[in-house]
C-alpha cells in the first residue's frame, strides 16, 4: 500500500489590535493603535472626536499593515554574543586587544554597511522590545548616511520611534542642517560633560523635538515596525 500525503494548508496568524485611549478632558482626544500579524505590525497615533474617527483609524491600519507584509523591511539580526574564553596564562591580555573582543552590531547604509559596538547604541527611553532595537539600528544609519555620526562614540536614543518620526523625511543632504544632539544623546550614561566635571554634577542631556511630516505617503504619525523577537 502506498502512503497517501495529506495536504494540509496552514491557517494564517490571527490579525491582533490594540487600542490605547487615554482618559483626558476637552473635545479631541488623542489615542495609540497597534496592529500585528505575525511577526509584523503597524503602530499609529491617531487624533478622534467620536467612534467613528476611532473606526477610520482602524480601517487605515489595516491599509498600512498590508503594505508593510507586501514588502517588510530587512532589518540584519543582532549578532549573537558568544562567552569570552578564560585565559589559562598568567599574564592578562593588554586592554586593546580585550575591546575588540566587544560584540557589535552590522547597521546597513545606503552603501554597504559598518560594523558599530554594541556598546555605542543605547536605547535609554525603556523600551525592551526587538522592534525598538531594529529601529535603533535605522536610526544610526540615518544619522551615519547624514554624516552626523561616525559610528564610533556612544550615542543613547531616548524615543526611539518620536526620533525616527523626527528624521525619516530628511534627506542626507538635510541631515548637514542638524547636529548630532539635535537626534541622540551623546556620550555614554555615566559620562559627565566638562563643566559638571568641574562643579560635580552631571548635565542633563535632553532632545529637542520638531514636526516630521511624512515623505513616504502615509499618514505624519504612522510607524511601520517588524516586531519579531530576537
Amino acid at each position: 500500500m502506498s502512503d497517501k500525503k495529506k495536504n494540509t494548508k496552514q491557517a494564517p496568524p490571527p490579525t491582533v489590535i490594540t487600542l490605547t485611549l487615554p482618559e483626558g478632558d476637552g473635545i479631541e482626544h488623542s489615542g495609540t493603535l497597534l496592529i500585528q500579524r505575525g511577526d509584523l505590525a503597524h503602530v499609529r497615533q491617531f487624533t478622534y472626536l467620536g467612534v467613528g474617527d476611532i473606526t477610520a483609524a482602524i480601517k487605515e491600519a489595516y491599509i498600512a499593515l498590508a503594505a508593510v507584509e507586501a514588502e517588510p523591511p530587512v532589518i540584519p539580526e543582532p549578532p549573537k554574543e558568544t562567552p569570552k574564553p578564560v585565559p589559562t596564562g598568567k599574564a592578562a591580555k593588554p586592554a586593546a586587544e580585550t575591546e575588540q573582543t566587544e560584540p557589535t552590531i552590522e547597521v546597513p547604509l545606503k552603501k554597504g554597511s559598518i560594523e558599530v559596538k554594541i556598546s555605542y547604541l543605547k536605547i535609554v527611553g525603556g523600551e525592551t522590545d526587538a522592534a525598538a532595537y531594529r529601529q535603533a539600528v535605522l536610526i544610526a544609519g540615518k544619522l551615519i548616511d547624514g554624516k552626523l555620526w561616525d559610528g564610533k562614540s556612544p550615542i543613547r536614543i531616548d524615543d526611539v520611534y518620536a526620533t525616527m518620526k523626527k528624521m525619516k523625511h530628511l534627506a542626507d543632504r538635510e541631515m548637514s542642517l542638524f547636529t548630532l544632539t539635535d537626534f541622540v544623546q551623546v556620550g555614554s550614561a555615566a559620562e559627565p560633560s566638562q563643566d559638571a566635571a568641574n562643579e560635580g554634577e552631571a548635565e542633563p542631556l535632553t532632545l529637542v523635538s520638531s514636526p516630521a511630516p511624512s515623505a513616504n505617503g502615509h499618514h505624519p504619525d504612522d510607524e511601520s515596525v517588524q516586531s519579531s523577537l530576537i
